[in-house]
C-alpha cells in the first residue's frame, strides 16, 4: 500500500499542487515583471524538485517525486479549481489550498511526513520570495525580498505551524478543511 492510498484523488491533487501554491502566494503578493516572474518561476520549480529529491526525504515526498515523474493527468479529470480574477483572490486561494493540504498531510500521514512537507512548503515560498528584486528601476534599486512579501512568509509561517512539529491546531467540531465536517 502507497501513502498515496491514504487520500482521495483529490486530496492527492491538493496536497500535491500544495507547494505550487506556496510559491503563487508569494508572486501574488507582490507580482515582478517580465524577467521577475521567470526567475520566480523557475525558483519556485527548482525548490519543488530540490525538495522531492533531497536524500532525507520521506515516504510522502518519495510518492510526490513519482508522481512528478509520470505523464501529467488528463484537465478534463482533474478537481474544478475556481479561477481567480484577481491577484489578491489568487492570493488567498493559494493560501487556502496550503493551508489545506498541510492539514490533509498532517491528519494522513506521519508526523515526519507532515514535517517535511511543510518545510518543503515554506522552502519553495522563501526561494520563489528571494529569487527576483521588487521595485527599482532597470535593475536597479529595490529589494530583494519586499514588505508584501514578508508578510506572506509570516503567514505561511504561521499557517502551517512551523515553531513545532505538531500540526496546526483544529478548533474542536470545526470543519475540515474543505468545510464539509468530514475528516476522512
Amino acid at each position: 500500500m502507497s501513502i498515496k492510498d491514504n487520500f482521495t484523488p483529490d486530496e492527492w491533487f491538493k496536497v500535491m499542487t500544495g507547494p505550487g501554491r506556496a510559491g503563487a502566494a508569494v508572486v501574488a503578493s507582490s507580482p515582478s515583471g517580465l524577467t521577475g516572474l521567470v526567475a520566480e518561476a523557475k525558483a519556485l520549480s527548482d525548490a519543488i524538485r530540490d525538495g522531492v529529491s533531497a536524500d532525507t526525504r520521506t515516504p510522502l515526498l518519495e510518492a510526490i517525486a513519482a508522481d512528478l515523474l509520470r505523464t501529467a493527468p488528463d484537465p478534463a479529470v482533474m478537481p474544478h479549481q475556481e479561477r481567480a480574477r484577481t491577484m489578491q483572490d489568487a492570493l488567498e486561494q493559494s493560501l487556502e489550498n496550503v493551508r489545506q493540504a498541510a492539514w490533509l498531510v498532517s491528519a494522513k500521514t506521519s508526523p515526519e511526513d507532515s514535517a517535511a512537507y511543510r518545510q518543503m512548503l515554506m522552502s519553495v515560498a522563501e526561494r520563489t520570495a528571494n529569487a527576483a528584486k521588487e521595485g527599482g528601476f532597470l535593475g536597479f534599486g529595490g529589494e530583494l525580498v519586499n514588505d508584501k512579501e514578508r508578510a506572506v512568509l509570516d503567514d505561511l509561517r504561521r499557517l502551517l505551524s512551523l515553531d513545532s512539529a505538531a500540526p496546526a491546531p483544529t478548533p474542536a467540531g470545526a470543519p475540515s478543511p474543505d468545510g464539509s465536517g468530514n475528516s476522512g
